[in-house]
C-alpha cells in the first residue's frame, strides 16, 4: 500500500530480461515508488549521471555495458545508493560488485518484498534518517558532516558511497574502541547474514583506499585480529 509523499521515492532500475523487470517495476509502482527502467548498460549509464534518481538497482549481466563497468562509473562521479542483482551467486561476485562501490546485494531468484525493504534502508540511509545528525564530527584531522555526508581529510574532500560514510561516522564516533562486525552491522543497521558481515571488510578495505591507509600497516582504520575494527584517534592508538 503506498506510503506518504515522504515514504516514496525514485528508482532507476537496469534490467535486461523483461519479464522480471515488469514484474519488479509493477511491485514497487504499486507501493507508491517511481521506476525508470532500462534494458542495457549503456543508457542506465546516462540515465544515472543525471543525478535525479534516490536508488539505483542494477543486474550484473547487461548487454552494451556491465554492471561493475556503470556501478563504478557512477560511483566515480555521484553518492547515489546502489543495489546490485545477480545470478551468479558467487561471493567473489558479490564482493567484487561491494568494492566496485555498490551498498548492498541480492542474488536471483529474489522476492521483491525483500528487494522493496533493501531499497527503503538504503534510501532512509541515503536521507540521513539514522538519527539525529550532530553537526560535525572530528577525529583528529578527519572531519565528517552528517547533515549533508561530507567528509574531508586534512582538508582534502573525501568520495563517499553511503555505505561508506556510514560505516566511517560510527567508526569515528566511537574512535578509540574497537567494533566487532556485528556491531558494526547493527549501528549501521546492515544485514546480519553471512556475506554481507563478510562485506563489511569490503567496505573497510575501500575506505582505507580513500583514506590513503597503507592497507600492510594501517594507521587511521586499524585491524584489531580476532576482535574487530578501530579508528586511531592519535598515536597513542599507533
Amino acid at each position: 500500500m503506498p506510503g506518504t509523499q515522504a515514504d516514496r521515492f525514485r528508482i532507476l532500475f537496469v534490467e535486461d530480461d523483461e519479464r522480471l523487470a515488469a514484474l519488479t517495476t509493477r511491485y514497487l509502482e504499486g507501493h507508491g515508488h517511481t521506476v525508470t527502467w532500462l534494458g542495457d548498460g549503456q543508457q542506465g549509464l546516462a540515465e544515472g549521471l543525471k543525478g535525479q534518481h534516490d536508488v539505483v538497482i542494477l543486474d550484473l549481466l547487461l548487454p552494451r555495458k556491465s554492471g561493475l563497468e556503470v556501478c563504478r562509473e557512477l560511483r566515480a562521479r555521484l553518492a547515489v545508493p546502489i543495489i546490485m542483482l545477480t545470478a551468479l551467486g558467487e561471493e567473489a561476485d558479490r564482493v567484487l560488485g561491494l568494492e566496485m562501490g555498490a551498498d548492498d546485494y541480492l542474488t536471483k531468484p529474489f522476492s521483491s518484498r525483500e528487494l522493496l525493504a533493501r531499497l527503503r534502508a538504503l534510501v532512509r540511509r541515503g536521507r540521513g534518517a539514522l538519527g539525529p545528525p550532530r553537526d560535525r564530527i572530528q577525529v583528529g584531522a578527519l572531519e565528517l558532516s552528517p547533515r549533508d555526508y561530507g567528509a574531508t581529510l586534512a582538508g582534502v574532500p573525501l568520495n563517499l558511497t553511503t555505505s561508506e560514510f556510514l560505516l566511517l561516522r560510527v567508526l569515528a564516533e566511537r574512535a578509540g574502541r574497537v567494533l566487532s562486525r556485528e556491531q558494526l552491522l547493527d549501528l549501521t543497521k546492515g544485514s546480519a547474514d553471512e556475506a554481507f558481515d563478510r562485506s563489511i571488510d569490503a567496505h573497510v578495505s575501500r575506505l582505507r583506499h580513500k583514506l590513503g591507509d597503507d592497507p600492510r600497516q594501517p594507521r587511521l582504520l586499524k585491524t584489531i585480529r580476532g576482535a574487530g575494527y578501530m579508528l586511531a584517534i592519535g598515536p597513542e592508538d599507533e
